[in-house]
């Protein structure tokens, strides 16, 4: 279901995994490998829905040389 007033990806504080992948270019399965980690520090839980923090994510990706 696509809404007419839907935010686009570069303007939302927090992304899901498929919207992440969407944005970054880096796929669904990595990205829930690296947010898994203990020490992630792009991922915010909230239940057990798992977000990602988009600025924080660009910073990672950033800096890493490969993934």
């Amino acid at each position: 279901m696509k809404r007419d007033n839907c935010i686009p990806l570069w303007e939302k504080s927090n992304l899901t995994l498929a919207e992440a992948a969407e944005y970054s270019g880096v796929g669904i399965n990595t990205l829930r490998r690296i947010s898994n980690e203990e020490d992630c520090e792009f991922v915010l839980w909230v239940g057990g829905k798992r977000l990602l923090k988009r600025r924080k994510l660009d910073e990672y990706l950033d800096n890493a040389y490969s993934i």
